[in-house]
């Protein structure tokens, strides 16, 4: 983009492409407080490597993140311990579901990455590092509020709850990783840990912030923080591009061209690298737990601007 009218006349397009389709897709209903999530919404927000932002539609209404923070947590991890982390996880798409346990038993307790939920189990116990879960959820917030220079950033208190009170896979994921000597920490204090990080609140402008570092070798161009070394960006985005969106991450490849992170409560994070941090939702999910509005107008930008990575 070369202004700011052409990048808001790019959103705007978006948004033009997909106002049809807005309402469309199946909320989370087995989060109950996701369930709750008018689905007729949709919002799309871009920030480019020299600073430039536009958005469009709900662009500015918060709502879950969910396992689009698992990017975050990975990215902390990874500067944190590096290469060893492979030693505990998995880089492959997993080609199941990304609650499944089938996988778990035949690789014992090795997640076959770090974004289906067995294995952000994995990244968030070693993120505690013996240290309590208030202050690694006080950390992870942090993390976020200093990526988008806005201490009002919160977990959702109701979906932290709703996700306690409903998370009985996740409960026994982490059981089976636990009896593989995989996780360090109780049960309850990881899923403590993770259950909150999942329901950390964003905007589509918060989260697009947030993201700029993995759009620009890991340094944020805004601010100039070193947030992660080129190599880690680089290999997060790789993941991303891969496993990002479950077992339909191979389509969404196809289709965007894009690392991306999907979250359950209709959010997506994608990176264009050496371009932009883009990010949008739309609370109806595809039958493979993406945002089905979402996911098209990704595809509609890389199809207006050739961001593919391909």
């Amino acid at each position: 983009m070369s202004d700011s009218n052409d990048l808001a006349g790019l959103v705007a397009a978006v948004h033009a492409d997909v106002a049809g389709r807005i309402g469309e897709g199946r909320v989370a209903d087995y989060i109950p407080a996701l369930a709750k999530v008018d689905p007729k919404q949709f919002g799309i927000a871009i920030i480019t490597c020299e600073g430039e932002t536009a958005a469009a539609g709900d662009a500015g209404t918060a709502f879950s993140i969910q396992s689009v923070s698992k990017v975050f947590t990975l990215t902390m991890v990874l500067e944190r311990l590096g290469e060893k982390l492979w030693e505990r996880l998995g880089r492959e798409p997993s080609g199941s579901a990304f609650n499944s346990i089938v996988q778990l038993e035949q690789e014992r307790g090795v997640p076959r990455n770090p974004f289906i939920n067995a294995g952000a189990l994995v990244t968030t116990d070693v993120l505690m590092a013996g240290r309590s879960p208030r202050i690694v959820i006080d950390e992870i917030l942090g993390f976020l509020r200093e990526r988008t220079d806005d201490g009002s950033i919160a977990f959702d208190a109701e979906v932290a709850r709703s996700e306690a009170e409903t998370g009985f896979r996740n409960r026994s994921l982490a059981n089976f990783i636990r009896a593989f000597r995989n996780l360090a920490h109780p049960v309850d204090d990881v899923l403590d840990v993770y259950f909150h990080q999942c329901a950390i609140a964003m905007t589509c402008r918060q989260l697009a912030r947030a993201g700029l570092y993995l759009a620009n070798a890991g340094l944020d161009p805004v601010d100039g923080d070193r947030v992660a070394s080129g190599e880690t960006a680089r290999r997060i985005n790789a993941v991303m591009l891969t496993c990002g969106h479950y077992d339909a991450s191979g389509d969404f490849a196809y289709r965007v061209g894009l690392p991306g992170k999907s979250g359950v409560g209709g959010g997506i994070l994608a990176i264009a690298p050496r371009r932009a941090s883009i990010a949008v939702w739309s609370p109806g999910l595809n039958a493979a737990g993406n945002s089905l509005v979402g996911s098209l107008a990704l595809e509609r930008l890389t199809a207006r601007t050739g961001w593919s990575v391909f």
